[in-house]
């Protein structure tokens, strides 16, 4: 289907999903909408293995939410500012538990609901020139969209809270220091070094995949004897699996495995 503000590339094993919303590819009701579309799309495309998400042109990833779209000035909430905290947070629970590995590729400014996009993915490749933030602070509210949930669990409470807390900014190198992304690499390099590290992605078994993602979101806020038996019932379904007699059988012959989602 066509798309307003977002664009939609297949490159099997790989789709990039560009945010297309000039000047700063502010994410507004209709972006979480075809956000949402996309990915129900590519879910059942067996071509597509692994999603990058990036932001159109060199400055920008997700400048944040649309504030305008959140009826500002109102003096009164409406149900429909509502209805978008609700459909935001839906998104991004569906990205980050989506079967397939997601890779963030933040271009430039990555600020508010662009950070909470960014966290939603499975790994986050910045560029140099990259910004990192949750400014809500200033407005007067908070991050809606899980920047309150997945930023401590990804970088710890104590400069979590610094960030929310304060609204500042950090830059990429910090970033990375933190554990909030997992490399950086030149403004230039961005996509092609993103690319690289989604088509290695590719060539894994697609099931264990999966299984990883579902263990680690489903176990991670368990007890250890919870997450054991997650673990447990994952592994289970995959040495029932076509790849897992692929891949072990390629190991013992030293060749590479050619997995195939089945």
């Amino acid at each position: 289907m066509a798309f307003n503000t977002i664009i939609l590339e297949k490159e099997p094993p790989l789709a990039v999903i560009t945010i297309n919303r000039p000047p700063v590819n502010a994410l507004n009701p209709e972006a979480i909408g075809e956000l949402t579309q996309a990915f129900k799309e590519l879910r059942d495309d067996a071509d597509v293995r692994v999603i990058i998400i990036t932001g159109a042109g060199q400055y920008t990833f997700v400048a944040g939410a649309d504030i305008t779209s959140f009826g500002a000035g109102q003096d009164e909430p409406s149900e429909s500012q509502f209805a978008q905290i609700k459909n935001g947070q839906k998104l991004f629970t569906d990205i980050e538990t989506f079967p397939k590995p997601v890779i963030a590729a933040v271009n430039g400014v990555c600020l508010g609901g662009g950070n909470e996009l960014a966290m939603a993915c499975d790994l986050r490749i910045a560029a140099e020139s990259a910004r990192f933030g949750q400014p809500e602070i200033n407005l007067g509210i908070i991050p809606g969209w899980g920047g309150t949930q997945r930023l401590p669990r990804l970088i710890g409470k104590t400069k979590a809270m610094e960030l929310l807390l304060t609204g500042d900014m950090i830059k990429a190198s910090d970033a990375l220091r933190v554990g909030l992304v997992n490399k950086v690499v030149p403004d230039s390099e961005l996509l092609a070094q993103t690319k690289n590290v989604a088509r290695m992605l590719a060539t894994k078994a697609p099931i264990a995949m999966a299984n990883i993602k579902k263990a680690v979101f489903q176990g991670l806020d368990t007890s250890i004897e919870e997450g054991l038996d997650i673990e447990y019932r994952a592994s289970v379904e995959c040495f029932q699996t076509e790849d897992a007699v692929e891949g072990i059988t390629a190991f013992l012959q030293k060749r590479k495995p050619q997995f195939k989602g089945k």
